[in-house]
């Protein structure tokens, strides 16, 4: 059974080196990945998922408004998908969140976030207070 994954921590503290060793792994057993990350994260490019330690993979953005469900699905059909990795999970909407889940409950594809608890002022991002409410660790 396929489920929905919010890790979460501080930042530099090799969130997306693990999302990219997350992938390699997928991709040694033979299974594609599909990889996303906010389209407003734009620090080592735009489309770009990028570790501290220079491992670096392209990836599909998303913004507020993507039906990631849509997109995920088309995808899966088009090439069959083991995994989802999205880095930058707090810049998903609550909508979003809720089409990962459907990811996971229809397709049968699990969906692992990464990204933020809250910002500066420990204030929930969005996309994290609706991944910390549904989705597991």
């Amino acid at each position: 059974m396929a489920k929905l994954y919010f890790n979460y921590s501080a930042m530099n503290a090799g969130k997306s080196t693990v999302l990219l060793q997350a992938s390699h792994n997928y991709s040694e057993r033979g299974m594609q990945t599909m990889l996303l990350t906010s389209a407003a994260d734009d620090r080592v490019g735009v489309g770009t998922i990028a570790s501290r330690i220079g491992l670096e993979e392209r990836a599909e953005t998303f913004a507020p408004e993507d039906d990631l469900f849509r997109r995920i699905a088309e995808e899966s059909e088009h090439r069959g998908l083991g995994c989802v990795l999205v880095d930058e999970a707090q810049f998903l909407s609550e909508t979003q969140v809720w089409q990962l889940a459907r990811v996971a409950d229809n397709l049968g594809i699990p969906v692992m976030c990464y990204g933020l608890r809250t910002d500066f002022q420990a204030k929930l991002f969005p996309g994290s207070a609706a991944l910390l409410a549904i989705a597991g660790q």
